[in-house]
């Protein structure tokens, strides 16, 4: 009698939800995403300890703990994220969303204020912005929404969808945080044109858009400040943007070397939203390019995933998470070269910030979970 092992079969038969997480993750953005990670904490050695010195803590590396704690929590978030199904992810962002606005709601009358915007709670030392976890969390909402009107077209889904977004806009004026409100707009478009945008909305999306950015600009004396000095730079102290500019073109094609840039010692900012300038003086233009390439690699391959997915939800809510991600890089990055004006917005995985790394980590774990099985030989039951 032949003995006939039965261990492939039951390996290939067992479908636990950790099992079939690993066959359906899309490897290759987690992978990327830990990459930024890692180059985010390389630059957090290089600008971190100058920054905690300017700033005058005891330890020069204070900075660079935290980060690392940070990106560890981050990881974390977006790996158990990633392991729901579409349900839950569904789900646990109704509740992450429902939390942050809550607290958004909270902070416009007991927050902390730092550089006259109320956008932060401050909790045993450390700095909460909702607002981070507000946005991904409104993009799968608003994607499922959507896509009920395939199911149940006679219902006030758009509306709905709509509402949960300008409420969350309001408020994020109101603490005021322009350029989150830009990026979040631009996403829950994105998830509003992939779910089958109607004409009428897309016009008053358009009409809509500029009226408010004229109001903005007359109402708010920063964003007019901001503007003006953009377009008229010689009207206006553009100390940030010259010294930034002064270092990425002393970086040259290879820098000045780890440890030899003179920018993080002149701006605040240098660890957060210039981080870029300090990366491209002391590594240079190649290393700059390096990073610019994995972040449209990790976008590339997103919008190709969820291009694949049947479920319009998924479709659509990944859709605007990848364009969160994606476009949050490319206004950092812009800002850093000057070619739009400051939005005090960090680079994603490579900024030094608590609230940025986990609402990034949010993202992209939200965006994993509603791709599972496209970006994969095996596709498990998401295909």
């Amino acid at each position: 009698m032949t003995y006939v092992s039965s261990a492939p079969l039951l390996a290939r038969s067992d479908m636990s939800w950790l099992t079939e997480w690993r066959r359906t993750l899309d490897w290759g953005l987690l992978g990327g995403a830990f990459f930024l990670m890692a180059i985010g904490l390389l630059m957090s050695l290089a600008a971190g300890p100058t920054a905690a010195t300017r700033i005058g803590y005891a330890d020069e590396y204070f900075f660079v703990f935290r980060q690392v704690c940070f990106a560890g929590l981050g990881g974390v978030i977006m790996v158990a994220v990633s392991m729901l199904d579409r349900t839950w992810a569904r789900r646990f962002a109704t509740l992450v969303f429902v939390v942050s606005l809550t607290l958004m709601f909270f902070i416009l009358v007991w927050g902390h204020e730092a550089k006259g915007a109320q956008r932060w709670l401050r909790i045993a030392g450390f700095s909460l912005q909702p607002s981070e976890m507000v946005k991904p969390a409104l993009i799968v909402l608003g994607g499922w929404l959507l896509a009920q009107r395939e199911q149940y077209p006679d219902g006030p889904w758009a509306v709905t969808a709509f509402l949960f977004y300008a409420v969350t806009l309001g408020l994020l004026l109101l603490q005021p945080d322009v350029g989150q409100s830009v990026l979040l707009t631009a996403a829950f478009v994105v998830t509003f044109f992939v779910s089958g945008l109607p004409w009428k909305w897309a016009a008053g999306f358009a009409v809509g858009g500029v009226g408010l950015s004229a109001s903005l600009y007359a109402l708010l004396p920063h964003v007019r400040f901001r503007v003006n000095s953009f377009l008229n730079p010689g009207s206006a102290d553009t100390y940030q943007i010259d010294r930034a500019a002064e270092a990425i073109g002393r970086g040259g094609l290879f820098g000045v070397g780890p440890g030899e840039g003179q920018v993080k010692i002149h701006l605040p900012d240098a660890h957060t939203d210039f981080i870029f300038a300090v990366m491209v003086e002391e590594f240079g233009l190649i290393a700059a390019l390096v990073l610019m390439a994995i972040f449209v690699l990790l976008i590339l391959r997103g919008f190709r995933a969820s291009s694949r997915v049947h479920d319009g939800y998924a479709r659509a809510a990944s859709a605007g998470l990848f364009t969160l991600f994606g476009l949050q890089a490319a206004i950092n990055i812009a800002v850093n070269l000057a070619l739009i004006p400051p939005k005090g917005m960090t680079l994603p995985f490579v900024s030094y910030g608590g609230s940025s790394m986990i609402g990034t980590g949010l993202t992209l774990g939200l965006a994993l979970a509603l791709v599972r099985g496209q970006g994969t030989r095996t596709r498990g039951r998401y295909g």
